[in-house]
């Protein structure tokens, strides 16, 4: 079944008139993705030659997806915009909240217990407004949307950091914060500034124990968790067209990690055919008729280097399986130098949980793959050394690997598998042990490995690699192991290699499935009441944030001068934390807990110059904001980086900071903060960081002439009397200074609703 095929065919109905049109006013041939971009643009777009990093471009999404985590807060801001119901199609997706602990059915069982309030809530939200609602069990976000809702040369948004998994399917597909979301939903043009572009070339094809994890993880290690900021990355190349559907899918998503915007690949005879494996022969029917459209124009794919910024080469028959990490997934290793590596940091080699799975690697064909060497264990007659989780990525993928016997072979190695949901992947993982904060490694197929992340022990070395070479490690059991050229010892003695994994990428019997998980919306939810507790601790409805006076931010203090990487989960917590992300006052209490102190090297334990104690973040806010004190948030490279979680914007702005300065920050959070009223503003000269003093009184001089492309100066004076000014820059257009000034975009749509 093809969801919204109406709505696909009248894009595909005039996308190459669209798309010549764009070629005209761009003055060039285009790359598949700025093919995509130029024929969503918003109907009152100006039409003209966009310059990539600097142009804010209006667009018109087609589609909106929500996981049930940030789904909370973006529907409770839905709901003030004063709309029946949302203007494009739009789904949320319950797979964020299903804590891993024994196994999927119990786990499931327990989540709905735990989660009901919330999932009555998301159910009913959804079926009041249009919105299609999957239930729990039904899979993860990004696996369930390739399989459903993806379509090459599509635009969708998503708030989840992920959400350009799609890509894998010729969609570009951008992860955002709920405020971007409501604005889709309540009909109002999308903005973005118009993304650089970076050309990945694949040649060869992929052999023995490489996976299309493995192009990821070495691009990772090429770019950095920074270098693709502001930037689309777009594959293309004889070797991406070898790639399976779900492969490219892989590796769009982990493209998150090293801060693109979105990642693509054309549009291929693979693609096509997962769309009619996956019952959408219609729209692979309609995919075909304009498929040479969809891909970069041929002048493009000539002359790479002429029309992206930044061009890669890979070559696959030469690739080697990666691990990355630990505590970042561009620390990129390949598995013939881990050993040495590994010995040198003295990282610890026992390997003590295999973890594959999550909405990087949960397709047919990643447990298929890992099943061919799970299977080895037994035929060989193997130990299996370290503990085994398996997460599948949807109830159709897990219901078909079932019924193929892979479930089975994991079983026979002592395999554990969670329910189809995010689980350890995103700090839902009750990890038996993991509180005694004991160093030890693991190794999984997730996308992200930042201290704390999946068990919340801040001593747990995590690595990255493909589903295939996880399970390899897993029996092994040693961080030194390479599956390419060493053997192991098995129960009789005997010194036996692993051979090399193999897999169908799509079930030769189809897939299989008897309940997906989905729930229609009602066809007018006009008479559903969506009831939200006064007295509930994980829901509550929101307030304004108030309007900007138009003065000078004066008398600031200092909440947290946070040192060197700083994430979203650093700023707000997942795991435990997640049952309150519906609740903005009490997921607060997780406020930048996570932040190192740049003044005691210690997290969640800052100065407050009112009484001169140290205390917890949260609570030095809270002492600062019901005093009527101003605060600001310093930080280092790329803050904000990871998940799209809009709580790191929201917590910050509920406890009264008014700015956020940095020395540069991630595409998301930058977004995030401009939405909910905030001052997000970079040093113009990044040493100016160190001259940040720990009891610095800070006063803005001109912010009451704040305007684009106009730095804005801070005074920061220091305990005895001496004074630094500081130079700032910041990106706000005159839209997004409208923001700042009524007290957060969604202020400014609710203002827009009752004048129209």
């Amino acid at each position: 079944m093809t969801f919204d095929l109406d709505m696909i065919k009248k894009v595909y109905s005039d996308f190459e008139t669209r798309v010549n049109d764009a070629r005209a006013f761009m003055g060039r041939p285009l790359t598949y993705s700025e093919k995509i971009l130029c024929a969503h643009l918003d109907v009152k777009q100006v039409r003209e030659s966009f310059k990539r990093g600097d142009s804010y471009v209006d667009f018109a999404p087609d589609r909106v997806a929500m996981q049930d985590a940030t789904a909370q807060m973006a529907l409770l801001q839905f709901m003030q915009a004063g709309k029946a119901k949302v203007a494009v199609p739009s789904t949320v997706h319950a797979d964020h909240l299903i804590q891993a602990r024994v196994g999927a059915e119990k786990d499931l069982i327990e989540a709905e217990n735990k989660n009901n309030e919330v999932y009555q809530f998301l159910q009913s939200v959804s079926n009041k407004y249009g919105i299609g609602f999957w239930k729990a069990g039904a899979g993860i976000i990004h696996q369930v949307v390739l399989e459903n809702y993806a379509f090459p040369g599509g635009l969708m948004i998503g708030t989840d950091s992920h959400t350009v998994n799609a890509g894998g399917l010729g969609m570009v597909a951008i992860g955002v914060g709920g405020a971007d979301a409501v604005d889709v939903m309540a009909g109002m043009p999308w903005e973005l500034k118009f993304p650089k572009m970076i050309g990945v070339k694949l040649t060869g094809k992929l052999n023995g124990w490489t996976a299309a994890k493995d192009v990821i993880l070495k691009v990772a290690g090429i770019l950095t968790v920074k270098g693709g900021t502001g930037a689309i990355v777009e594959y293309f190349g004889d070797g991406a067209e070898s790639l399976s559907c779900t492969g490219k899918g892989t590796i769009c998503n982990m493209g998150a990690e090293v801060g693109a915007t979105t990642s693509i690949f054309a549009y291929d005879q693979n693609m096509s055919k997962y769309l009619r494996s996956t019952d959408r022969e219609d729209l692979a029917d309609a995919a075909d008729a304009i498929a040479h459209v969809l891909k970069a124009d041929p002048e493009v794919l000539a002359n790479p280097e002429k029309y992206f910024d930044e061009v890669i080469e890979i070559n696959l028959d030469n690739l080697e399986p990666y691990l990355n990490g630990p505590f970042t997934p561009d620390l990129a290793t390949p598995i013939s130098q881990m050993k040495e590596i590994a010995e040198k940091n003295g990282w610890p080699t026992k390997i003590e949980v295999g973890l594959i799975g999550s909405c990087t690697n949960s397709s047919y064909e990643d447990i298929a793959r890992a099943a061919s060497v799970a299977k080895q264990a037994k035929e060989k007659n193997l130990e299996v050394k370290a503990e085994y989780t398996i997460t599948p990525g949807s109830e159709q993928v897990r219901f078909t690997v079932e019924r193929d016997g892979f479930l089975k072979t994991f079983d026979e190695i002592g395999g554990k598998v969670f329910a189809n949901a995010c689980g350890p992947c995103i700090g839902q993982w009750a990890r038996e042990g993991a509180d005694k904060q004991e160093k030890n490694t693991i190794v999984h197929s997730f996308n992200r490995n930042f201290s704390k992340r999946a068990d919340g022990n801040p001593n747990t070395y995590a690595f990255v690699g493909s589903p295939e070479l996880v399970t390899a490690m897993a029996i092994a059991g040693d961080l030194r192991f390479n599956p390419l050229t060493d053997k192991l010892k098995n129960k009789d003695g005997e010194m036996v290699l692993l051979d090399e994994p193999s897999g169908d990428d799509l079930p030769r019997l189809g897939f299989d499935v008897d309940d997906p998980g989905y729930i229609a919306p009602a066809e007018d939810g006009s008479n559903v009441e969506v009831i939200v507790s006064p007295t509930s601790d994980r829901l509550q409805l929101l307030e304004e944030f108030p309007a900007w006076d138009g003065k000078n931010i004066t008398g600031a203090k200092l909440l947290i001068k946070a040192y060197g990487k700083c994430t979203t989960d650093h700023i707000s917590m997942a795991g435990p934390w997640l049952k309150y992300r519906g609740h903005l006052d009490n997921i607060s209490n997780n406020m930048l807990i996570g932040a190192v102190n740049a003044f005691n090297m210690e997290t969640n334990n800052v100065k407050n110059e009112e009484d001169g104690q140290y205390k917890p973040v949260p609570d030095s806010a809270r002492q600062y904001k019901a005093d009527g004190i101003p605060t600001i948030v310093v930080g280092d490279e790329n803050y904000g980086e990871g998940s799209s979680r809009e709580h790191a914007a929201m917590e910050p702005r509920h406890l009264g900071v008014r700015a956020v300065l940095v020395k540069s920050f991630a595409r998301i959070h930058e977004t995030n903060l401009k939405k909910q009223g905030m001052l997000g503003i970079t040093f113009d000269n990044k040493e100016d960081y160190d001259k940040i003093q720990e009891d610095d009184t800070i006063n803005f001089l001109d912010l009451d002439q704040f305007a684009p492309n106009k730095p804005l100066t801070l005074e920061f004076v220091h305990a005895d009397g001496t004074k630094d000014i500081i130079v700032t820059n910041h990106t706000y257009n005159a839209g997004q200074i409208a923001w700042f000034k009524a007290g957060s975009a969604l202020n400014l749509i609710k203002k827009m609703e009752k004048e129209s």
